[in-house]
């Protein structure tokens, strides 16, 4: 046993690695989205468990989320304590540890090649749990695709898999999580190529897809097939709809540019103490709980009776603009809360508000309040994403309904343009990083650098070498054939010379030799022969060719020698890369 253990990891491992460093690896990408899929499902389950368990036995009523029935005082004192608490906990925290959420997602994968820490998934289950069992306007959909991104990229990152490789993990996690949140996977799969990743590419499909159905798979085994919420047969009574329709899409536009702009506006306090921010929130939200409890905790009890039309309209209107304010306020004060959830109750209480006055404009013609509360719900996910192809699909997999397509491209596509051109709102996630002094790369170039590893273009003709040789030596050297040979300094790798010049070198020393022009050299300095010799810096084996350009800017070498660390204090070189590499297998893959 032990020795097929050390073939695996001797032999298999590096192979699957070294396969893995290019952008076609579809076989073993394939594996990896699987074992994505199966992990993240594993997480969610225990992550919903941990908020819907104690719910359960605290709340009085039957389910998880009957934060109504509270008594007045409970209500108001819930929501301040848990803020409180949860203020303590991130005031305790280093300022990077603190960042949770899509938005820590983007900025791992913008920045840091996708790596996210044990550390940053524990306080993400921490405070996602804690949000929503402490009734703050919260969903539990954000924290699960950090979780999901964060578990995937650590599996990524033990078995010590190329970066862009990681990359592609984080967004299988993204995908699964989204999958077994809703029970949605071809959301999933939509969400996580253009909110996160924003990318779309046939080799990132494959993977994604199968992490999206093994996490589907793994939910379903305990939860049902059922996705998460209870929708009627839906269809549009007549095409005299179609302007209401529009109508309700400008107010959702303009809905959720508001809701944007409160976020951002909030978030420019961000420089005040954590401790402060995330209480005051808790405060913000005392009158909300008490008043109006609908915007308590995840609110999918009230999603449901509003699709199945069993609430008013004041108490929708009511509820869906609380909900937006204090979601915005909470969110932008630096409260660890999802921001998915919210947004589809948002959605779905002014829908089904606006459906009811389309009710009593035309009567005869109109549609039911759930089939205006599920486009509600469409129109304002893919209005604050600026993701309409991943809200559409939402749409179809939640009702699993045809008949919605036609009045659900209608109205996401108008309300997302609502609310991008008429108001010039971002998404929100990328408004919340630019708030943070970030930004999101996602040039086609950079994108297409992204996806593949040094480890796919370095050319491994080398031999590393001292910098002193005899003649003898040097004759050694270049009976192997390389083609760069690697002169090595007291503190590493100093210069990279084409063995040709050695070679070359010799060649003419011989001949001056014979000639008796000069005597034998007792020794061959490297650094001082006539060559092409090229200053040289050091690229992980992990990095991607984004990594790399980078590293020729940051350093001015002409080459990069890429090594990995295989013990302690002991760095292996595999090979090196020019910048001309980097260039011209871009043009080849481009062309």
């Amino acid at each position: 046993m032990q020795k097929i253990w050390h073939q695996i990891t001797e032999h298999l491992i590096p192979v699957f690695r070294r396969r893995l460093s290019g952008v076609d690896a579809l076989p073993q990408l394939a594996v990896l989205g699987l074992l994505s899929g199966l992990i993240t499902g594993g997480v969610i389950l225990v992550f919903r468990l941990a908020i819907e368990w104690p719910l359960e036995h605290f709340l009085p009523g039957n389910g998880s989320e009957s934060f109504e029935q509270l008594d007045l005082i409970t209500r108001g004192l819930l929501p301040l304590a848990g803020a409180l608490g949860l203020g303590l906990l991130m005031h305790r925290l280093a300022t990077h540890d603190r960042k949770v959420g899509i938005v820590h997602v983007m900025e791992r994968l913008n920045y840091h090649q996708g790596y996210i820490s044990m550390r940053s998934a524990i306080v993400q289950f921490i405070s996602g749990v804690a949000t929503v069992v402490s009734g703050q306007s919260a969903g539990r959909e954000g924290p699960a695709v950090h979780l999901g991104a964060a578990f995937s990229s650590l599996m990524g990152q033990w078995m010590r898999l190329p970066n862009n490789s990681i990359r592609t993990l984080v967004a299988c996690g993204c995908a699964a999580a989204i999958s077994a949140s809703f029970n949605t996977p071809i959301s999933g799969v939509i969400f996580a190529m253009e909110v996160v990743m924003m990318e779309y590419t046939i080799a990132g499909f494959t993977p994604i897809i199968l992490a999206s159905v093994s996490a589907a798979i793994v939910t379903q085994a305990v939860y049902g097939t059922e996705p998460a919420f209870n929708v009627p047969a839906l269809t549009m009574n007549s095409l005299t709809e179609i302007p209401w329709i529009l109508a309700i899409a400008v107010i959702i536009g303009i809905s959720a540019a508001l809701f944007i702009q409160l976020v951002d506006t909030m978030g420019k306090h961000h420089h005040r103490p954590v401790l402060l921010r995330i209480t005051f929130a808790g405060l913000l939200m005392v009158p909300f709980a008490i008043f109006i409890p609908e915007t308590m905790g995840i609110g999918y009890d009230t999603v449901n009776e509003t699709i199945n039309g069993e609430l008013g309209f004041w108490l929708l209107l009511g509820a869906g603009a609380a909900k937006l304010v204090i979601t915005s306020l909470s969110i932008g004060l630096g409260m660890p809360s999802g921001v998915i959830g919210p947004t589809l109750f948002m959605g779905a209480t002014l829908g089904g508000a606006m459906g009811l006055i389309g009710a009593q404009i035309m009567p005869e013609h109109a549609s039911s309040v759930g089939f205006y509360a599920m486009l509600g719900m469409g129109a304002m996910m893919g209005a604050v994403l600026q993701a309409p192809l991943a809200a559409l699909m939402a749409l179809m997999e939640l009702t699993r309904n045809p008949n919605i397509i036609l009045p659900g491209m209608l109205i996401i596509t108008t309300s997302s343009l609502v609310t991008s051109e008429a108001f010039g709102k971002k998404s929100l996630f990328l408004t919340i990083l630019k708030n943070q002094g970030l930004s999101y790369q996602n040039s086609p170039v950079i994108q297409a650098l992204r996806r593949v590893s040094v480890g796919a273009i370095m050319d491994r003709s080398i031999l590393r070498t001292e910098r002193h040789l005899t003649v003898e030596e040097a004759r050694k050297v270049l009976k192997s054939e390389p083609k760069w040979l690697v002169v090595e300094g007291s503190n590493g790798p100093t210069a990279l010379l084409p063995a040709v010049d050695l070679a070359r070198y010799l060649e003419d020393t011989e001949k001056l030799v014979s000639e008796e022009e000069i005597e034998p050299p007792e020794s061959i300095d490297l650094m001082d022969i006539p060559a092409n010799r090229r200053d040289v810096a050091p690229v992980q084996y992990q990095a991607t060719l984004e990594e790399a350009l980078n590293e020729f800017d940051a350093t001015n070498a002409e080459a990069l020698y890429v090594q990995r660390h295989v013990a302690p204090m002991i760095q292996r070189v595999y090979g090196v890369v020019l910048k001309a590499d980097i260039e011209s297998y871009y043009q080849y893959r481009r062309s």
